[in-house]
């Protein structure tokens, strides 16, 4: 899950060269979006912004499992009976998160999806299931057997009752494709938060660069990082409020897909990359992976950075970050 308030920023309302920064907030895709555009005026402003709004909607209906006409929905409603002939587009998607899933070993995998849903966080949990179940809940998940055929552009999924979804990058993908849009249009700057996965591109009005605070976990009201981001993408994933105390270990709502347990350790991850897309991946990734792990995997990715709260409200970061006054109480 996505904190809309482990992303902040400060918008700059003047005008410089004619220029005008304006935002909207909106529901989309079951979360809270804020579109912020640089414009001539507020009417152009708007135009832009309902662009943005109209392609991520059609992003929606091409990835979401719940709507039971989408491409996704029929790959799933086929699964272990035949390939579903897909969208390039959704296809390419499909295929990028493949190739997250081998280079993470299955910390990532859209057929989480298949997951039994054996774990709740609502408080009703309070003792470990049994191991036999927690095995069993992820019988069907493993992207090993999503079948890709690139000449016929079809996905097959091997197993009878085998499921993918795209929550894991859904909203990062959409906010790429949103700012992939608005740059096409001439869009100058903006940013698109899609509840904690930002896309950012050029600067404010008055020539800075984009900043994004990070809230430390352990305090919400204290911002530990505040980092310009320009062309560049940055996704905070939490477990701050979705998570359970089984005999005095706190484990996290994401689960680890290989085996069925949930993540602990760590309590926040932010992730810096040129997409949100691939931000939002490797963030949920770092989660599964754990602290030492992921901070080694991501430094042999070049132009990737991370930040990493544990559980203990130690803070954590990749090599080429600087933290300036940070503060963990």
């Amino acid at each position: 899950m996505k904190h809309l308030f482990a992303i902040i920023f400060t918008v700059f309302a003047v005008v410089v060269n004619a220029q005008e920064t304006h935002k909207r907030t909106l529901k989309l895709m079951g979360s809270r979006f804020d579109i912020t555009v640089v414009a001539k005026n507020k009417a152009e402003a708007e135009t832009y912004i309902d662009l943005a709004v109209a392609e991520i909607t059609r992003i929606e209906k091409l990835i979401s499992s719940w709507d039971e006409h989408s491409q996704t929905s029929n790959i799933n409603k086929n699964a272990g009976i035949k390939p579903v002939k897909v969208a390039k587009e959704l296809y390419d998607l499909i295929e990028r998160a493949l190739h997250i899933s081998k280079v993470t070993d299955g910390a990532f995998d859209i057929s989480y999806a298949s997951m039994d849903r054996i774990w709740k966080f609502d408080g009703s949990v309070t003792e470990m299931p049994e191991a036999a179940a927690i095995k069993a809940s992820v019988a069907k998940v493993g992207y090993q057997n999503i079948i890709l055929n690139k000449e016929a552009q079809t996905v097959f999924l091997k197993l009878k009752g085998m499921k993918i979804g795209f929550g894991a990058i859904g909203k990062g993908y959409a906010a790429d494709k949103a700012k992939q849009l608005l740059k096409a249009k001439g869009v100058k700057a903006g940013i698109i938060n899609a509840s904690g996965d930002m896309n950012t591109w050029g600067t404010q009005t008055n020539g800075d660069d984009w900043k994004v605070g990070i809230t430390n976990p352990m305090n919400k009201n204290k911002v530990f990082a505040l980092l310009p981001i320009s062309e560049k993408a940055v996704v905070t994933s939490g477990n701050y409020e979705k998570f359970i105390l089984l005999n005095g270990k706190r484990y996290s709502h994401i689960i680890d897909p290989r085996t069925g347990y949930p993540s602990s350790g760590i309590v926040s991850v932010s992730v810096f990359a040129p997409s949100a897309e691939l931000a939002d991946a490797l963030a949920t990734s770092i989660f599964v992976m754990g602290k030492d792990v992921g901070l080694d995997f991501i430094s042999q990715l070049k132009g990737i950075e991370c930040i990493i709260v544990d559980d203990k409200g130690n803070i954590a970061h990749s090599k080429n970050i600087t933290i300036q006054n940070t503060v963990k109480n």
